[in-house]
């Protein structure tokens, strides 16, 4: 069921959303793509990875953080089964470095075909499918279990990892929080007539639902590719963190009454502790690099699908999430 929340609790939380929503447009838009060297030899042996003949094992001054944005409208509820429509669109992870006080974002395409658990009447696992990364959290009941479903499947993908925290939010999230700041100016070079009219080519200011047709709509719009939307998401964070400096809602009393209109979007496994220490986190840590896995675009006999570098990707998670035993 949705997490309940103190009122002193919804202001950390609402900060934390407002920083995660522009964490989302910045980690979707990669501006580089770092290539890493491939593997020759490894064997997972439970935490412990051997790779080259050194064995690695998970760091222990990291603190993981899963971020999910549900392609889904509404009230977040339960499905009333193990199935759901709400697709995990965005799924980035926050590695927040304790040794060094600052935080990566490792940004996962959501097209990435990986295996996926599949859950039987009863919410138990009972095998996995290779499928999209986003089709991972409808896997469940929308909820909670949809989430960890998602978090198996992210760690499941990078060697075991421990996942410490989640939080998932709904898309009205997005128009909520645009309104929040009094509206967000972009500059639109694509053709939305097609979707929505109202969009139109230039300087705007963006309200309510444009706001989540600027970011979230690909079909019918200019050439359709998610490399483009990918910038709009960009542009339109810009936007957002200089209308959120500008519209001096900074205060406590804001930010409550802010999250009491977010929070039946919103469904997190944090804990009052856990969530004022990620509240410490954010705002004194380093902002590191944003990274995305290597992979090839490929069309499906249904949809696009990621196919990621698997000898990139080990060593990627061996740099973010491991260190080599002494």
């Amino acid at each position: 069921m949705l997490r309940k929340f103190n009122r002193p609790r919804r202001g950390l939380m609402l900060i934390i959303v407002l920083i995660v929503l522009c964490l989302l447009g910045t980690a979707l838009f990669l501006l580089e793509r770092t290539r890493y060297s491939g593997r020759t030899d490894s064997a997972y042996e439970g935490k412990t990875i051997w790779h080259n003949g050194v064995a690695y094992y998970p760091r222990q001054d990291i603190d993981l953080f899963l971020i999910m944005g549900i392609d889904r409208r509404g009230y977040v509820v339960d499905s009333g089964s193990y199935n759901n429509d709400g697709a995990a669109d965005a799924v980035m992870l926050v590695i927040f470095n304790e040794t060094s006080h600052t935080y990566n974002i490792l940004a996962l395409n959501r097209d990435s075909m990986v295996d996926i658990p599949v859950l039987d009447i009863r919410g138990k696992p009972v095998h996995t499918i290779n499928a999209q990364l986003a089709l991972s959290h409808t896997y469940g009941n929308g909820l909670h279990i949809s989430c960890e479903n998602t978090v198996k499947t992210v760690s499941d993908l990078l060697c075991g990892i421990q996942i410490n925290h989640y939080l998932s939010m709904n898309m009205d999230v997005v128009s909520i929080l645009n309104d929040a700041v009094g509206g967000v100016q972009v500059n639109v070079t694509d053709d939305f007539s097609s979707v929505d009219s109202t969009i139109t080519k230039g300087e705007i200011v963006l309200k309510g639902e444009q706001a989540l047709h600027f970011v979230q709509l690909r079909k019918d719009v200019e050439d359709e590719l998610n490399i483009s939307r990918m910038r709009r998401q960009r542009e339109y964070m810009k936007g957002f963190l200089r209308a959120y400096r500008e519209s001096g809602k900074h205060g406590i009393t804001d930010a409550l009454e802010t999250y009491d209109i977010i929070e039946p979007y919103v469904v997190t496994n944090c804990t009052d502790m856990a969530l004022s220490s990620l509240f410490d986190k954010f705002r004194d840590y380093q902002f590191g690099e944003i990274i995305s896995p290597e992979g090839e675009n490929v069309r499906g006999e249904t949809y696009m699908e990621f196919h990621l570098d698997q000898d990139a990707l080990l060593s990627l998670t061996l740099q973010l999430l491991y260190e080599p035993k002494q």
